[in-house]
């Protein structure tokens, strides 16, 4: 590995460099696709490609085996309007490569991607390995990695390539978003008339705000409840508003389904006027036991487990998955993105020190 980290670090940088340089929003990837594909394929590899999603197999793959999945994505969310500098320049400047998707997740793509490289050709891998850039994780859509996995052979466990600092995300907490309309009565404010739907909305806000689920995670303790939007359709100030409507953020540990979650403030708020929608309950909660091997193989190399507070296409698998790469999580989506050339190499050695554990049957 030692003689080749210098030369996966290059070709990776300048990888990602061509890839920033490409918008590629959520939906719209088909040309960081297509470098992808021409990537994989001018080095050797034959990739495949479904949607926007791209991948392959070791060339030695075995079906008799079982499968690792080294996945991240390609897609990126708007540019932050704090940007002071060109999103799509790609400079490199005092170690620190600058562009939108650098963090989020480019480096831990082109890093994913060069280890799978790094392994294409080996013989007599304990595991097959199957490399995926996915499409569309930024709005957990159909056509990313879940339209993808079913193309797929057999998936055993995955990598997910998010930038944890090259930590151990063995849980991430899921999401459900509500739509919440509570119900009033419409009526002239001068007169007194009609049923306040704002008030109506006070202790259902205060539902939200102080109940507490009985059970908390280790990992990711308690389920967080958090109103983010409250409006009414009328903007007449002298209407009482017939209605109030509400979204509700709703962060999930894995100790509760999305269904348990809303079936419960059902109960809790206790008036069947009050109607709570949830706009997906696909993004649930996730975790990997802390005994499986690819946890332990990362725990053997000096990475610790923990519980991560943001969403990922992990909680779109039904295969156990770690979470971890290259880069910082708080500077996901924030403006002058960047992440240093020198995470990107120890991204690449940590990933592959850990699945030599695993592969070499260490």
């Amino acid at each position: 590995m030692e003689a080749n980290k210098h030369t996966y670090t290059s070709a990776a940088t300048a990888l990602l460099q061509k890839l920033i340089a490409t918008p590629s929003f959520s939906k719209e990837e088909d040309a960081t696709a297509s470098i992808l594909f021409d990537y994989l394929n001018n080095n050797g590899v034959k990739p495949n490609r479904h949607f926007n999603n791209v991948w392959a197999a070791n060339k030695h793959f075995d079906p008799v085996k079982p499968t690792i999945l080294l996945n991240s994505h390609h897609d990126t969310v708007k540019p932050n309007a704090g940007y002071t500098i060109d999103p799509y320049n790609a400079i490199i400047r005092d170690g620190k490569l600058y562009g939108l998707g650098s963090n989020d997740a480019g480096a831990s793509l082109v890093s994913l991607l060069h280890v799978f490289l790094h392994y294409y050709t080996w013989e007599n891998l304990a595991y097959n390995i199957i490399f995926a850039g996915t499409s569309e994780e930024e709005i957990s859509g159909k056509n990313g990695i879940e339209g993808l996995v079913p193309e797929l052979p057999a998936i055993n466990c995955a990598i997910i390539g998010e930038p944890t600092g090259m930590q151990l995300a063995v849980a991430e907490r899921g999401l459900m978003v509500l739509d919440v309309v509570v119900p009033g009565l419409a009526g002239h404010a001068a007169r007194g008339e009609g049923q306040n739907a704002i008030y109506n909305a006070l202790p259902v806000i205060d539902v939200f705000k102080n109940y507490v689920f009985p059970k908390v995670s280790d990992l990711l303790g308690p389920v967080q409840l958090t109103v983010t939007v409250i409006e009414t359709a009328n903007k007449a100030h002298n209407v009482v508003p017939p209605d109030c409507k509400l979204v509700v953020d709703v962060r999930v540990n894995e100790c509760y389904t999305c269904g348990q979650i809303l079936e419960e403030l059902n109960v809790q708020i206790n008036n069947a006027a009050v109607t709570l929608t949830p706009r997906s309950m696909r993004i649930k909660s996730s975790a990997i036991a802390l005994e499986h091997p690819l946890v332990k193989a990362g725990m053997a190399i000096g990475s610790k487990p923990y519980g991560s507070p943001t969403t990922s296409d992990k909680a779109l698998v039904s295969f156990p998955a770690l979470k971890m790469g290259p880069g910082e999580s708080a500077r996901s989506h924030s403006a002058d993105e960047f992440v240093l050339v020198a995470e990107i190499e120890n991204g690449i050695q940590k990933y592959i020190e850990l699945l030599d554990q695993l592969l070499l049957n260490k």
